[in-house]
């Protein structure tokens, strides 16, 4: 029986595998990330960033009980005021993603990590929703974007993409039994076929031309104190002199 929402799709077993693997991405990424405020927009019943070390998490989506309830591309927030940004399945179901990605880079902060969870188009998945099955349910009636367009996207607007990876390489077969057979696909995908997995997980940082990041004076000063020292070993000067 297809599925209408995100929420029921992901309660069901073909959506619990591949949040599983998605989850697992996330936890593992995001407590290296720091920062003052985190935020994750889209999919708010299910917390995605609950391993980041971010005091301040919100969620913000337009339905579904989210901490802020806002549209995508109208972000209550204010510019340069965020160090991370989570957005999970967001693209592919937005009407003007790259309007959604504009709004994005004008509330993060300069050097802030942004990561982006999307179906890959060239994969099962992607098969499966261009043939048109179920396609009046979730994920298959979205328009898959894929990796390459993403990181144009990106590019355009000053962020570097830094990491990332693809999970997902079984076929969207509903029945879980029946898709357990196809375990050995999954690594064999990540070897053989990586550019297959159903879903991308991309990691970028967004960069500001001409800025430069402020330290304390100690620390440029025990800068330059290094810098001379090097300098000073190089010509064979001793420590003493240098220090005086």
């Amino acid at each position: 029986m297809p599925t209408n929402t995100p929420q029921d799709w992901f309660a069901s077993p073909l959506g619990q595998y591949l949040l599983e693997k998605e989850q697992a991405y996330l936890d593992d990424v995001t407590p290296d990330i720091f920062g003052y405020h985190a935020l994750q927009l889209g999919m708010p019943d299910v917390d995605l960033l609950r391993e980041s070390r971010i005091a301040h998490r919100v969620r913000i989506a337009a339905d579904n009980h989210p901490d802020v309830y806002a549209k995508s591309q109208e972000l209550p927030l204010a510019t340069h005021s965020i160090d991370l940004v989570l957005l999970p399945h967001v693209l592919e179901f937005a009407a003007e993603p790259h309007a959604i990605l504009r709004e994005v880079d004008r509330v993060m902060m300069p050097e802030g990590r942004l990561v982006i969870v999307g179906f890959n188009p060239w994969s099962l998945w992607g098969l499966r929703s261009a043939l048109g099955f179920s396609r009046d349910a979730f994920p298959w009636n979205g328009r898959f974007v894929s990796l390459l367009r993403v990181k144009d996207w990106l590019a355009l607007l000053g962020f570097d993409v830094n990491a990332g990876r693809l999970v997902g390489y079984a076929p969207p077969i509903d029945g879980a039994k029946l898709r357990r057979r196809f375990g050995f696909m999954e690594p064999a995908g990540d070897r053989w076929w990586a550019v297959g997995g159903a879903v991308y997980m991309l990691q970028a940082i967004k960069r500001v031309r001409g800025m430069r990041l402020l330290t304390p004076a100690w620390q440029e000063r025990k800068d330059a104190r290094e810098k001379a020292l090097a300098a000073a070993k190089r010509q064979g000067v001793s420590h003493l002199k240098i220090l005086k």
